[in-house]
C-alpha cells in the first residue's frame, strides 16, 4: 500500500506501508531456514556416527583381519565407504556455514544412495550365508556388537540406515528450498540439489516396490499346490487377493473360492483338503483368466453398506462370485492395450 503525504517543502513522500510487512516475512523465511539448517547438522552428525561404527568395527576390520574375501566384504556392505566420506564432506561444509557449497558437492554423490538400494537385498542375503558358514565371522561379528558405542544395535539394524536417510535428506531440502529466496545466490545450487535427491528417492522407491512386489510373487507361488500355475513371471505385478462365493450355474451350493488377482491374470483357486499331509495349508488352482480377455460385470448390490454380486467372464466360460464381506476394492489392472477394472472383496485379503 502507498500512502502520500506532503513535506514542508511541498515534495510529496512516498511510504511504503508494505514494506515492513515483507520484511518480516523474509525474516521468518530466514528464522525457518535457519533451524533447518542446524537441524540437519545435527541429524547428520548422529548419521554419521552410526555409518563410523560400521565403518570401523567392520569394513576396516574385515579387510585388516582377511576374515572375509574382499568380494564379499564388498558385496555385503556396497559402497558405503563412499557415502560415509561424502556425509563427512557434507558435515564439513555445514559446520562452516557452506550451506550452498556443500550441497552442491553433496548433490554429485547421491547417485551412492541408489546403487546402495540395488545392492541391499544382496547384500543381506550374503550376510546371512557368511553367518551360517563361516564360524569365524560369526564370532566377529558378535564381539563387534557387544561393544559399548552399538549400544544394543545390530549390523543388520544399521545397513539400512543410508536408504532412510536419504528419505529425510529429500524432506531437509525441500524445507530449505521453501524458504530461500528465489533471488539468492543459493536458490539454484538448491533446487538442483532436491531434484537429485528426488530422482534418486524415486529409484530407491521403484527398487523397494520390485522387491515387495517379487516377494509378494514368490509367496503366492509356495502357497499354490505344485508347479503347474507359474505365478513367478518377469513383468507381472501382484495386486491382490481375497475369498469370494462362487455361484455354481446348475443351481448347486455356493462355493467359497480363493482369487489371487495379479497385473495380467485372475488366478481362481481352493483350498486343499485340511487333513493333506503335504498340502493341508495351500491351494489348488482351478482356472487362470487372462485380464485381457476378461468382462466383468456387477449383477446386483455391490454397495458400501451391503454385498453383491458380480460376473467374471471369458469366451467359452464364466464365473459369478457373491461377496461374503461388504466392503469391497475396485482394482484398474493394465493387460495389453485393455484396462479391465476387477472387484474383489477385503476380508482378510492382505497376507498375514
Amino acid at each position: 500500500m502507498l500512502c502520500s503525504e506532503t513535506t514542508m517543502s511541498g515534495s510529496p513522500l512516498l511510504l511504503m506501508a508494505g514494506a515492513n510487512t515483507v520484511e518480516e516475512q523474509r525474516a521468518r523465511w530466514e528464522r525457518k531456514r535457519s533451524r533447518t539448517a542446524k537441524e540437519l547438522l545435527e541429524t547428520e552428525h548422529k548419521y554419521l556416527e552410526q555409518l563410523d561404527l560400521v565403518v570401523t568395527f567392520f569394513v576396516t576390520i574385515l579387510k585388516a583381519k582377511g576374515t572375509l574375501k574382499p568380494a564379499v566384504i564388498e558385496t555385503i556392505f556396497g559402497p558405503l565407504e563412499s557415502i560415509y566420506s561424502a556425509s563427512q564432506v557434507l558435515s564439513l561444509h555445514l559446520e562452516r556455514g557452506n550451506l550452498g557449497l556443500g550441497l552442491e558437492n553433496f548433490c554429485q554423490k547421491l547417485e551412492l544412495y541408489g546403487h546402495y538400494a540395488e545392492n541391499l537385498e544382496q547384500a543381506n542375503k550374503t550376510l546371512k550365508e557368511q553367518l551360517r558358514r563361516n564360524k569365524s565371522f560369526r564370532r566377529f561379528k558378535k564381539l563387534q556388537e557387544t561393544r559399548p558405542q552399538f549400544q544394543g544395535k545390530k549390523l543388520e539394524d544399521l545397513l539400512p540406515l543410508p536408504l532412510q536417510r536419504l528419505h529425510q535428506y529429500k524432506h531437509f531440502l525441500r524445507d530449505l528450498l521453501e524458504n530461500t529466496s528465489p533471488d539468492s545466490a543459493e536458490y539454484q545450487k538448491l533446487a538442483k540439489t532436491v531434484k537429485s535427491a528426488s530422482e534418486v528417492s524415486q529409484w530407491v522407491q521403484d527398487i523397494v516396490r520390485k522387491r515387495e512386489n517379487s516377494l509378494q510373487l514368490l509367496r503366492v507361488q509356495k502357497l499354490l499346490k505344485g508347479q503347474k500355475t507359474q505365478v513367478l513371471t518377469p513383468g507381472r505385478w501382484y495386486i491382490r487377493e481375497g475369498w469370494l462365493l462362487v455361484v455354481p450355474s446348475k443351481g448347486e451350493e455356493l462355493k467359497r473360492r480363493m482369487f489371487f488377482l495379479f497385473s495380467d491374470i485372475f488366478v481362481a483357486t481352493k483350498p486343499c483338503h485340511p487333513l493333506h499331509l503335504l498340502n493341508s495349508n495351500k491351494f489348488a488352482c482351478t482356472a487362470v483368466y487372462p485380464l485381457h480377455q476378461c468382462v466383468v460385470d456387477k449383477v446386483f448390490g455391490h454397495t458400501q453398506s451391503q454385498g453383491g454380486l458380480l460376473s467374471v467372464s471369458i469366451p467359452g466360460s464364466s464365473i459369478r462370485g457373491s461377496d461374503l464381506q461388504s466392503k469391497s476394492l475396485a482394482v484398474s489392472a493394465a493387460a495389453g492395450l485393455r484396462r479391465q477394472v476387477v472387484t474383489m472383496v477385503n476380508e482378510r485379503a492382505s497376507p498375514s
